[in-house]
């Protein structure tokens, strides 16, 4: 799964590294814990222009009648068939940056051990998806996204048995494509991706909290 994961750099760090040449949102605050409801950076295409913004992080379901239920993650075994994601699937994928995320192995004692997993360099792309949704009390607008897990990498497998899609540069192109609506052929972008090499260490069990939020959760430990 994925539960929490770190967005510290700079809006125009991520602008340029992903390559949006729109960006239609304000700053957010760096964060070393980003947790379910919070604001995130995600980037979507329109009309051919990469665009970077804000989502609240916790997808809300077009056909929800209020806010309670929200889906942090989206499993990749059935993302094409759950009414809750088969949509977006086919006309609303993002990529959410994240410079690495975080997971918790069970020990025999049966507390649990954080760590803090991540690419070898650069940022990862979670591939997501986004929906808008209007709360039909107050019809307030509000775009949500969830993240895409899968199987974990063989690396981390025994910290947890999932973790989120990261998707190779190569692949960008076509999972934002917004003319591209065939679940068949979307399928087949996840199917071919070949995420980099990832790499791990145990962190402080601060991490627990989402209260803290600093880059002393990063410490050597």
């Amino acid at each position: 799964m994925c539960g929490r994961f770190i967005q510290a750099l700079e809006l125009d760090d991520y602008a340029n590294f992903f390559g949006a040449t729109v960006i239609r949102t304000e700053a957010l605050k760096p964060s070393y814990n980003v947790a379910p409801t919070d604001q995130v950076y995600g980037l979507v295409e329109n009309e051919g222009e990469r665009m970077i913004g804000t989502f609240t992080w916790g997808l809300i379901p077009h056909y929800s009648k209020d806010r309670k239920t929200i889906h942090i993650n989206a499993r990749v075994e059935t993302i094409d068939s759950k009414p809750a994601f088969r949509d977006s699937f086919a006309r609303r994928r993002c990529l959410i940056p994240a410079d690495g995320f975080y997971e918790w192995e069970r020990r025999p004692d049966d507390t649990k051990q954080p760590y803090f997993i991540s690419r070898e360099s650069g940022p990862m792309a979670f591939a997501g998806l986004w929906t808008r949704w209007r709360d039909p009390a107050t019809d307030e607008r509000v775009v949500t996204c969830t993240v895409i897990t899968t199987k974990a990498d063989p690396a981390i497998e025994a910290i947890h048995d999932r973790m989120p899609v990261s998707l190779n540069q190569d692949l960008w192109d076509d999972w934002l494509d917004s003319n591209q609506r065939e679940a068949d052929v979307a399928l087949q972008i996840l199917d071919a991706n070949d995420p980099a090499r990832l790499q791990f260490r145990p962190v402080p069990t601060l991490v627990n909290s989402v209260r803290n939020n600093g880059p002393e959760l990063l410490a050597s430990y």
